[in-house]
């Protein structure tokens, strides 16, 4: 009887702990779906939501370009594309392998859209091709049931319909590229998506580029699109309407056709407008559109006219003669420079066992300021030059703007160079030679200014000693840019007028070196100085033997041709520079050309006035 005593205590012990276990048991069951049915719901229906709408971005549409009169200068057009929808490709190769036939794929073009096809992790489309013929589009979507995974879309490419002509002004687009995301620049990677790449549409991109709008999509189990769930629309970019006058664009541009290689700026004196700014030989944006070819970029990068370089902004050239504006306008400020005292010109200057020539082999004679400038005496301004010293001549060009950033509204710009003792301590760890300071009153030696700066001196000495600031953007959709006043540059009134009229007898007296490049009719007529840069060293022997003419020289070795001027000479409103390389005499080559384009810049009168 004790034995089934025991028995049964042991059963009922064991049943206890059984149970306990299986109840303890099915108490974690229950806490951990507890756990996640309630406390991880929303986590759970976040990830199973992703699972099943799928969000795309769309390209917001990207601001037009205008010049000041409403020519569109960058406009959209409707453009088709192939692309690959990736949640519906099962193997990229394969689908590759079924387009390719319609679109004809590089190994380039294959790795390009694999690379994509991993980085965009099935968020969005790959594009495949862009630009489509219609013949493709066709063919194409004939078999699209045959090609699972692809899509045409029709979106927007940027062309310019003035190619060369604007090249430097507008700039050109191109597609996302490393460099781009690894600056910040731009995330964004969706078919037919670029931003600006040069010029103003680098400049202005966020505001041409607007804001991506994007679409989310309700998909099945095989990726299909069931529906449409919600649609945020794109902001598209503003429209951009600039100073620059069409008009006269096309004029200067054929005008500089006949040189080989050259730069024009035209601006407003008051107000710093730039009416026209020209880099010649260009080339055609349309060609960086779709990503240009490697023969085309090769022929751009090998041509010795270098098409791709903004010379107006980033070309840099010894200013030769148009200097001597600076250096009469330091020795007026210092009170060194006497306008009536004549300086005799014999033809050269000693300065210790050194010779600076005059241009005139024969010499000009007994100079005083006006005869001087008017015909460019060298001699004459050596002679300022080591009296006014190189301090004083650094200070006067960069007040009026030489040797730094304009501060246009452009992505990038040469400062150029004016020269200084402590630069040349600096740069060349030795002291500044009197000698420097001879050829720098002349333009030549250290000093490099671009066509911009040489624009804006001849416009502060023309507006009374303002400091404008150039611009190129007039206003933004519709709103016109409010720009502040310029400010005066401190120089004495009396002494601007004696460089004006020292300017205008350079033109229109008899012994001026333009004066056969004026304009004739006296209401419309001109003031400025030529220009002519040496890019060699004139050896004493080929003193002696006599100068080899540009004529004779290979292109590379001939001299630069400047001129800057201001019209009308009554009541100037317009500054123009022309810089010709190695075109040879500013008077013969630059001269004409600034003539031919102030004279159509005042009967076209962008100014208004």
């Amino acid at each position: 009887m004790s034995r089934d005593t025991e028995r049964a205590r042991l059963f009922t012990r064991r049943a206890v702990l059984i149970g306990a276990a299986q109840a303890g048991l099915f108490s974690l069951i229950l806490g951990r779906l507890y756990y996640l049915q309630v406390l991880q719901k929303a986590k759970f229906s976040t990830l199973a939501e992703d699972n099943r709408i799928n969000l795309r971005l769309i390209p917001p549409q990207r601001g037009q370009i205008f010049d000041r009169t409403g020519q569109i200068l960058a406009v959209n057009q409707q453009n088709y594309r192939l692309v690959l929808l990736p949640e519906q490709v099962k193997s990229l190769t394969e689908t590759l392998d079924k387009v390719a036939p319609f679109v004809g794929l590089t190994e380039a073009d294959r790795k390009r859209i694999d690379r994509d096809f991993k980085n965009l992790g099935g968020l969005n489309a790959v594009m495949v091709r862009d630009n489509l013929t219609w013949e493709q589009v066709s063919a194409i979507s004939l078999n699209l049931p045959n090609l699972t995974g692809t899509d045409i879309e029709v979106g927007e490419v940027r062309t310019y319909p003035y190619t060369g002509m604007t090249a430097h002004v507008v700039g050109y687009v191109g597609a996302v590229s490393q460099s781009d995301k690894d600056s910040g620049r731009s995330s964004l990677n969706m078919p037919g998506f670029r931003i600006g790449k040069s010029a103003i549409e680098r400049h202005y991109d966020l505001v041409l580029r607007g804001e991506p709008g994007n679409v989310q999509l309700e998909m099945n189990a095989r990726g299909r699109v069931v529906r449409e769930l919600a649609r945020n629309e794109p902001v598209p970019g503003k429209d951009l309407v600039l100073t620059i006058d069409m008009g006269l664009q096309q004029i200067v541009q054929k005008r500089l056709e006949q040189e080989e290689s050259a730069a024009v700026v035209v601006l407003d004196i008051y107000t710093g407008a730039v009416y026209s700014l020209v880099s010649y030989p260009g080339f055609d944006p349309n060609l960086f559109t779709y990503g240009i070819s490697q023969q085309d970029w090769d022929a751009l990068n090998n041509d010795e006219h270098v098409p791709l370089l903004n010379k107006a902004l980033d070309g840099v050239y010894a200013p030769g003669s148009v200097f001597k504006i600076v250096t009469a306008l330091a020795g007026l400020d210092s009170g060194i420079l006497n306008p009536k005292e004549p300086v005799y010109c014999s033809g050269h200057v000693d300065l210790g066992k050194h010779r600076f020539h005059c241009w005139k082999k024969g010499g000009h004679g007994p100079v005083n300021f006006v005869q001087a400038m008017a015909g460019s005496c060298d001699s004459y301004f050596y002679e300022m030059g080591k009296r006014i010293g190189i301090d004083r001549l650094h200070a006067m060009a960069k007040r009026l703007g030489l040797g730094q950033k304009t501060l246009i509204d452009f992505p990038h710009e040469r400062p150029g160079l004016i020269p200084s003792r402590a630069w040349k301590v600096a740069t060349r760890g030795d002291n500044w030679q009197q000698g420097e300071t001879l050829i720098t009153a002349i333009g030549q030696g250290y000093v490099l200014t671009s066509p911009m700066q040489l624009a804006i001196m001849a416009a502060r000495i023309a507006n009374g000693g303002l400091a404008i600031t150039p611009h190129i953007v007039r206003g933004q959709g519709e709103q016109l840019i409010s720009r502040p006043p310029p400010v005066p540059l401190g120089l004495d009134p009396k002494h601007l007028s004696i460089v004006m009229d020292a300017l205008s007898a350079v033109v229109n007296q008899p012994i001026g070196t333009a004066h056969s490049a004026r304009i004739m009719d006296e209401t419309m007529a001109m003031a400025g100085k030529t220009g002519t840069a040496q890019v060699r060293r004139i050896s004493t022997a080929e003193r002696a033997d006599g100068v080899i003419s540009n004529e004779a020289l290979p292109w590379k070795e001939r001299d630069h041709a400047l001129f800057v001027a201001y019209a009308p000479t009554s009541n100037p409103r317009y500054a123009v520079s022309v810089v010709v390389e190695h075109g040879g005499s500013g008077a013969h080559v630059a001269a004409p050309i600034a003539r031919d384009i102030l004279l159509a810049c005042q009967q076209i009168n962008p100014a208004g006035v």
